[in-house]
């Protein structure tokens, strides 16, 4: 797949004789390009054969494309076949507008007084978007990266944190120099303060080889830097 064009692999997502396992191989590819506009059109064809569910990794191909498949997924979330239905609703609720705000922080609100740990990142993420209109969630988030069991959720945190206040973050960079998860080390990395423990435990995750290349190299460009910031 790694020697066809996009237009190729948009092809065989299209042919509806192309066998299911090649056309995961085809959405494996796509996803490791830049977001191809002309997928959205063929998300409808890319359902199991029962019509019961979506082709495994069509949601992340879409997930990638973002608000180029907004006005698509109106059509989608009207649709009679369920999987796509909900592909549309979750696409719509990642792209909300003014008036979800107000929704999105009971919502997480409500998460964490029932404490839910499946579904607040999702919740973050959306609200995210809305910048620092929604300082409300900020304690809310705090409470989230302190207390979730799910590490791999911490970066969501994070990000919509920094999306709505980066102020007094500090700390939660520097911490995160020493997190479990790669994707919130690379938050470390790029936005802890300077100073001798966090550069110096950044100079340890350029040297240690059992990183990952894509940690390494993030440490080697922040200690490049002038005096080691970002």
């Amino acid at each position: 797949m790694a020697g066809l064009g996009t237009g190729e692999l948009l092809a065989l997502l299209a042919d509806a004789h192309t066998e299911r396992a090649t056309k995961f191989d085809a959405l494996r590819a796509l996803n490791a390009r830049e977001p191809a506009e002309g997928l959205i059109p063929l998300v409808p064809l890319l359902g199991t054969s029962d019509g019961r569910r979506s082709l495994p990794l069509v949601r992340r191909a879409v997930d990638r494309l973002g608000a180029l498949a907004v006005a698509a997924a109106h059509d989608w979330a009207r649709a009679d076949v369920p999987w796509l239905a909900a592909l549309g609703a979750d696409v719509l609720a990642d792209h909300p507008g003014p008036e979800a705000l107000p929704g999105l922080v009971n919502e997480l609100v409500g998460q964490w007084s029932a404490r839910e740990w499946c579904g607040p990142d999702r919740t973050a993420r959306r609200l995210a978007r809305f910048g620092p209109d929604a300082a409300e969630a900020a304690p809310c988030l705090r409470r989230f990266w302190l207390h979730t069991p799910h590490s791999y959720e911490r970066t969501a945190y994070l990000r919509a944190l920094a999306a709505i206040d980066r102020d007094g973050l500090e700390h939660l960079y520097a911490e995160s120099l020493w997190d479990c998860e790669e994707t919130t080390r690379l938050l470390g990395i790029a936005s802890a303060p300077t100073g001798p423990e966090t550069l110096g435990r950044i100079a340890v995750l350029r040297d240690d080889p059992m990183e990952t290349p894509e940690v390494r190299a993030a440490a080697r460009t922040r200690l490049a830097a002038p005096t080691g910031s970002g």
